[in-house]
């Protein structure tokens, strides 16, 4: 597998197996039960209507995570499914103009989904300035995403794609690539399966600010 572009429709976009991409619009798509989904709105309004919970507007830039089932419609935007797994239900966004942490060749990184525990997945917001050209990079696990705003092209040695707002796109991991600007940022919705950052039983904020006095 190499870089893949996503044209986002309605249904199911590609499957990796535990991992699932789907795209929705204007008809509602059914989440599936037993999976986790990350959702990303690139156009809105939209609509998440949770099983347990009720239905909640969102707009575009916004986020979710819905840890089992239910439906998204109205607007455009893209989901990842993680089956087997249960994440935190989250509602977010929108996206800031860039991000909070450094990251390479002058680009910057928002978290916006931390992992519970270590090793489960996340999601970021990516932003590469204007006149970017990344170093060509590798990653240990897959990417899947969406472009939110700007342009610009994703290179790698099978080819440059081009990359525009609505856009989805997977990257396999292992797969060198590099994201490159001209006169407009770039911002992307980026979901990573897994993280070798976030709380351990013997290492979080709770239990590392919790002082008891010496007997």
């Amino acid at each position: 597998m190499v870089f893949a572009p996503l044209r986002v429709s309605p249904g199911l976009l590609l499957d990796l197996g535990m991992i699932q991409v789907w795209g929705w619009g204007a008809e509602f798509v059914t989440l599936p039960a037993g999976a986790t989904s990350y959702g990303m709105v690139t156009t809105g309004p939209s609509q998440l209507r949770d099983v347990e919970t009720g239905p909640f507007p969102l707009s575009a830039g916004m986020f979710f995570v819905l840890p089992d089932g239910g439906e998204v419609g109205g607007g455009c935007g893209l989901v990842v499914t993680r089956s087997g797994y249960r994440g935190l239900r989250q509602i977010g966004g929108p996206l800031e103009p860039a991000g909070r942490l450094r990251y390479i060749d002058g680009c910057d990184d928002t978290l916006l989904v931390c992992p519970p525990r270590l090793g489960e997945p996340c999601l970021n917001h990516l932003h590469i300035p204007p006149r970017t050209d990344q170093t060509p990079h590798t990653h240990p696990s897959v990417r899947v995403g969406v472009i939110l705003r700007g342009t610009g092209e994703c290179r790698t040695p099978d080819g440059a794609y081009p990359l525009r707002p609505g856009l989805g796109w997977a990257i396999p991991a292992g797969c060198v690539h590099s994201f490159v600007t001209e006169a407009e940022a770039l911002d992307v919705i980026a979901w990573h399966p897994d993280s070798d950052f976030g709380p351990r039983d013997d290492d979080h904020p709770m239990i590392n600010r919790t002082v008891m006095p010496a007997r």
